[in-house]
């Protein structure tokens, strides 16, 4: 008689090597490996996210409801450029009648239009454009007008009523000096957790005051005074940037007592991944996809635009909202990183802050 086959079937072949994978696994699951392969898989896909959130904002922009100001009856001529301009854009443009010249400039001022269209002449078109409200859409606007005017038999003179400042013809050194600040804002709390992490709550939140009031006061001391790019109402415009780069680095220690080592996620994707593109800083709102237009003003990027551009170039007409949502934000992420923190035990706080 045959002896039995000591290696056995396919069965207890399965059930021998299962042991050793489930070892493996354990093993492989509490080593540094582990979070490191993690890592490399978020970083990669982060990496493709960086690139479409910005190409998808910024590589080929299209206008999405453009307000004008139209000053003057239209006539048949003047229906005829304004139907031309709309089509030019895409059906973007949304046309508001004034009475008179001075409400529509004022409608500039206060930013709800980019343009006067000001049809009072017979077959002539004054456009006064606003690069200081938005050089891209100004841009767009200057060069579709002529075209239009030409193909339906009309004169165009396209004027610039609000310039951007010579040191800045393209309207982008807002744009840079918040992002200097945010981006150095949650680094800036980064540093804190790697070299300084015993720091209880007060003190954090007063080295991060510290370093948002300094850092702030460089990035406009630069821009204003040394380079002479924009000439700034400086007391405001540092204020401002101040508290963009508080809540930059609150947002990061709130995130750091929520979910602990990955806290740098969620605060790069609200703060570069999606609030720089959305912002409205390098491309103005209307040519932003709907839904970076919308989320854009609420996120701490578009605010701090937003209030900055106003205070440079709108001084006398300032919004109260994007101020609001700083506001907000600062108030929501230091209560939260405050209380949770103040009731995490202290071994577990201090773990906290050394895997952030």
């Amino acid at each position: 008689m045959a002896e039995p086959n000591e290696q056995g079937g396919p069965v207890q072949e399965a059930a021998r090597k299962s042991p050793r994978h489930r070892e493996f696994w354990d093993a492989f699951r509490q080593s540094h490996f582990l979070p490191a392969t993690i890592l490399v898989i978020l970083v990669s896909a982060a990496a493709g996210v960086f690139a479409w959130s910005y190409t998808y904002a910024f590589a080929n922009p299209s206008p999405h409801r453009v307000p004008i100001a139209v000053v003057g009856s239209a006539r048949p001529e003047h229906g005829v450029f304004l139907a031309g301009m709309d089509k030019a854009l895409d059906a973007a443009l949304v046309p508001h009648r004034y009475s008179g010249y001075p409400q529509a400039r004022k409608a500039i001022q206060e930013q709800t239009s980019f343009a006067i269209v000001d049809v009072r002449q017979a077959r002539r078109v004054t456009m006064d454009v606003s690069s200081a409200s938005g050089a891209s859409v100004a841009e767009l606007l200057e060069q579709a007008a002529p075209a239009v005017g030409k193909a339906v038999g009309v004169d165009v003179v396209v004027r610039d009523v609000n310039p951007n400042q010579k040191g800045d013809p393209r309207g982008l050194a807002i744009f840079y000096i918040t992002l200097a600040a945010v981006v150095v804002g949650f680094v800036g709390a980064i540093q804190l957790n790697v070299h300084v992490s015993s720091l209880g709550s007060a003190t954090r939140i007063a080295f991060i005051v510290a370093y948002c009031l300094l850092g702030t006061f460089a990035i406009a001391a630069v821009v204003d005074w040394l380079l002479g790019a924009l000439d700034l109402p400086f007391v405001q415009v540092w204020l401002t940037l101040a508290l963009a780069m508080y809540v930059a680095s609150t947002l990061f220690l709130m995130f750091m007592v929520l979910i602990g080592r990955w806290a740098i996620l969620p605060t790069w994707a609200i703060i570069v991944l999606i609030g720089n593109p959305a912002s409205g800083g390098a491309v103005s709102w209307p040519l932003l996809p709907s839904f970076l237009r919308i989320i854009g003003p609420w996120l701490p990027s578009g605010a701090a635009i937003g209030a900055i551009h106003t205070e440079v170039y709108f001084p006398g007409h300032l919004h109260i909202l994007p101020f609001l949502v700083l506001a907000g934000w600062a108030l929501l992420s230091t209560c939260v990183f405050c209380v949770v923190r103040h009731r995490q035990p202290r071994a577990e706080r201090g773990s906290a802050a050394h895997e952030a």
